[in-house]
């Protein structure tokens, strides 16, 4: 048997553990710069949390205009049905808030243009439409 020329201190048993290409032909292998990969990662990381944080600002902005609109529909729904009023207001009709000379609200279905030559005794406040859920919106 012919004997190895190659120097057993050069050669080895497992030449997929080693850390460089063991022939002409293998892969090049390159150490990474971990510093530059976790920088990038870092980056990335940031940029997509940052998003992600302002969408969240964004529906939280969305649901606090929304919590502020119900709070003034209840607001108003509330001086309405503390009105006077002598008629049942239909849903999705039109109908108009009046204060009269003693500061009490008053609804109405005669708009501020239709009461006459003489106008309207008293102060016009808002055109306000009934909704299916019973409370009012400004029109």
């Amino acid at each position: 048997m012919k004997e190895n020329p190659i120097d057993k201190d050069k050669i080895t048993e497992t030449p997929n553990t080693l850390t460089y290409a063991h022939t002409v032909g293998s892969a090049v292998i390159r150490p990474e710069d971990m510093g530059k990969v976790k920088s990038r990662a870092l980056l990335a990381m940031e940029e997509q949390t940052n998003m992600q944080m302002q969408q969240l600002k964004e529906q939280i902005e969305l649901l606090a205009a929304q919590a502020e609109a119900i709070k003034q529909r209840r607001e108003l729904s509330t001086q309405i049905y503390d009105a006077k009023m002598s008629f049942e207001p239909l849903i999705n009709h039109r109908y108009h808030l009046y204060l009269d000379k003693k500061k009490q609200h008053l609804l109405s279905m005669i708009a501020p243009n239709e009461w006459g030559r003489k106008g309207c005794p008293y102060e016009f406040v808002s055109t306000v439409r009934l909704l299916a859920d019973h409370t009012w919106e400004i029109i």
